[in-house]
């Protein structure tokens, strides 16, 4: 039985891997754990862009120290963000939903920033597609 289990294996994974659905959550799952801890990471480097200005001014009045330091304190969970996903999609995919919201209600408080939270809830809706397509595949058939 054991060598039998064996062999099916690989053609299971196969099978897996042609279903469309998996493609999808492993897409996303890839993405929304990559994308988050890079993301975080430039929060400390700035390379990317100039984070701090994507602040909106009444949260800065409101959080202590400077908008940069907010920015350390939002990398900081945009990492642990993306390691949740990669561990536990059914969990990171609402929390980067929910994190995704609180970006979006920053971003619409500045002017001139409405383009960028309208991108923002396209993958506020990807991150719930994650986290509803780990629901079906998410131990399944890893």
């Amino acid at each position: 039985m054991t060598s039998t289990t064996r062999s099916t294996a690989p053609a299971a994974r196969r099978a897996a891997f042609a279903d469309p659905g998996y493609q999808a959550f492993v897409i996303l799952r890839t993405g929304f754990t990559v994308a988050p801890i890079l993301f975080g990471l430039d929060k400390f480097a700035n390379l990317l862009v100039d984070w701090p200005v994507y602040l909106a001014p009444w949260i800065d009045d409101i959080v202590p120290g400077s908008a940069q330091t907010a920015m350390y304190a939002v990398g900081v969970v945009e990492i642990v963000a993306g390691v949740v996903v990669g561990l536990a999609p059914r969990l990171g995919g609402w929390l980067v939903a929910g994190w995704l919201a609180g970006i979006i209600v920053d971003l619409l408080t500045i002017p001139g920033h409405y383009d960028i939270a309208l991108r923002d809830f396209g993958l506020l809706l990807g991150a719930v597609a994650l986290a509803r397509l780990a629901q079906r595949y998410h131990g399944s058939r890893e």
